[in-house]
């Protein structure tokens, strides 16, 4: 049985499980205590398997600071966007950021759903070539992970980047979000074909422009 949470951190960079991937409200107080979003930088512990597809994009990626910092920038990006709409935004439970607990809608960890995810993003420029998948596939293969977790990181290479497929996967209006998100953090935005990858992840998520706009200014705060 695949640990989706131990893969999420290993994915990600190792050493986040060490800062407490669960600890969602400590994750968000160390934002609000930081002022900005780009005070997670220094906890960083490295880039991790998704090195492996991003390349010079990677060290981007390990600033955001593991699985519960990305739950804590979508959850505030959620409330910024709640309290433009109205003067008594309704509570929000940060519980509903914490992907190492969450469900996706295919019934599988939520964890495996931004891995997914982040494959896709990454891929969307078309620049994996048969050269470099091979080198990804040899590197996976000597990383230590268990059949299970390899199997599923080949299929997620081997997948079509599919939007529909991929908003498929989004259990509730939070978890969209986060899935976008992961999404921008492993994409360049100012490459055209990976823009439109993420234009239309939103579209198939039915995110709000707001919200969209909020998750947007957390993602280059952080980066």
């Amino acid at each position: 049985m695949i640990d989706a949470k131990s893969l999420l951190e290993r994915f990600l960079g190792a050493g986040a499980a060490d800062r407490g991937v669960s600890a969602m409200g400590a994750a968000h107080e160390r934002l609000s205590q930081a002022g900005v979003p780009g005070g997670l930088a220094g906890a960083a512990a490295g880039a991790g398997l998704i090195a492996l597809l991003l390349g010079g994009k990677a060290g981007k990626v390990a600033r955001y600071g593991g699985a519960a910092a990305l739950g804590a920038l979508a959850y505030r990006a959620y409330q910024s966007w709640q309290q433009q709409k109205a003067a008594a935004p309704a509570a929000l439970a940060a519980e509903g950021f914490a992907p190492e607990r969450l469900t996706a809608a295919d019934g599988q960890p939520f964890a495996l759903a931004l891995i997914r995810t982040m494959i896709a993003a990454a891929k969307a420029d078309g620049h994996i070539d048969a050269e470099e998948s091979r080198r990804i596939f040899e590197a996976v293969e000597k990383s230590g992970l268990g059949a299970e977790e390899k199997a599923f990181l080949f299929r997620a290479m081997n997948d079509p980047a599919d939007p529909e497929a991929l908003a498929r996967l989004a259990a509730s209006r939070e978890q969209a979000a986060e899935l976008w998100l992961a999404a921008r953090m492993a994409a360049l935005p100012d490459q055209p074909a990976e823009r439109r990858f993420l234009d239309e992840l939103a579209d198939r998520l039915g995110l709000d422009p707001g919200l969209k706009a909020a998750l947007e200014r957390e993602a280059q705060g952080a980066a």
